[in-house]
């Protein structure tokens, strides 16, 4: 412990920098694991470390050995497991956006454009009595989802939604799954809910958008083709027949964070102080 405090006492400015960067990392490794579908290998991969070190320090020499021989060839088989991951991490790292890699704040700003997009396309194909099925992802990685369905990994536009649930589009009976603001895949295949309490005139569409709520956190808008009003599914519960203010307002509530909400408040707070501060001055000026 007394060695521990003198190293604090003696760290240099290099070495709090260079503690601050892998504390950094690790935490940007975790959060990582947890939105992808990664997080159970994780768990095995410290389970191995765990009883790796547990026989070394038990002497117990051949099952240390099977240990070590298999964090070796570990090493190399999650290379390959995770070759996806890595090679768009080096992608962005080569093409400089170091802000998508690093940071939230790219991913909050996309997801605010997200919303609003959506709420855009579901409102003009609720007019045109046009079906859609969208899933905005969460914390629960919807990985399986996502590989019945056609890659598309594109930022999220009106323009884009419309045309995939575009009635004689290959892709519009599917659903699009919405992954950090992007839109992630498109013409995916949905778990239907096994509720027996649920409306007889609920189609498939809004069976898919429940049952898919209802298996992860989720939040699944669904526009109905006969009707053309628009739902949210939440943890299993519908919500039919949303204006587009309240269908706008809930998607924020659920989808950002409460503190990021704050921020924006605050930021039009501090905004509107400068404006009345700046028309002053103009009023005294003149």
């Amino acid at each position: 412990m007394i060695d521990s405090f003198n190293y604090i006492y003696t760290a240099g400015i290099p070495d709090i920098l260079d503690m601050l960067i892998v504390a950094y990392l690790i935490y940007r490794l975790i959060g990582f694991i947890r939105r992808t579908s990664s997080s159970k290998v994780a768990k095995g991969v410290v389970v191995i470390l765990l009883a790796l070190w547990l026989s070394g320090e038990l002497k117990l020499a051949v099952i240390n050995f099977l240990l070590r021989r298999t964090v070796e060839l570990g090493l190399l088989a999650l290379v390959i497991l995770f070759q996806p991951e890595l090679r768009r991490v080096l992608e962005k790292m080569g093409s400089g956006s170091f802000s998508a890699l690093f940071g939230r704040d790219t991913q909050a700003v996309n997801l605010d454009m997200a919303i609003t997009q959506v709420v855009i396309a579901s409102t003009e194909m609720s007019k045109n009595r046009i079906g859609a099925l969208i899933v905005f992802e969460r914390d629960n990685p919807l990985s399986d989802p996502i590989r019945t369905g056609t890659i598309i990994d594109a930022g999220t536009t009106a323009v884009l939604l419309k045309n995939v649930f575009f009635p004689k589009a290959p892709l519009h009976d599917g659903a699009v799954i919405i992954r950090g603001g992007r839109v992630a895949a498109a013409g995916c295949m949905l778990p239907l809910s096994t509720n027996t309490n649920l409306s007889r005139d609920l189609g498939m569409r809004h069976r898919a958008g429940i049952g898919m709520s209802e298996r992860s956190d989720a939040v699944v808008v669904i526009v109905s083709e006969e009707t053309g009003s628009i739902s949210v599914a939440v943890d299993g519960m519908l919500k039919r027949h949303l204006a587009t203010d309240t269908f706008e307002k809930l998607l924020r509530n659920e989808l950002i964070p409460e503190s990021e909400g704050k921020n924006k408040r605050s930021g039009r707070w501090l905004t509107n102080i400068f404006k009345v501060r700046n028309n002053e001055k103009r009023s005294s000026d003149k």
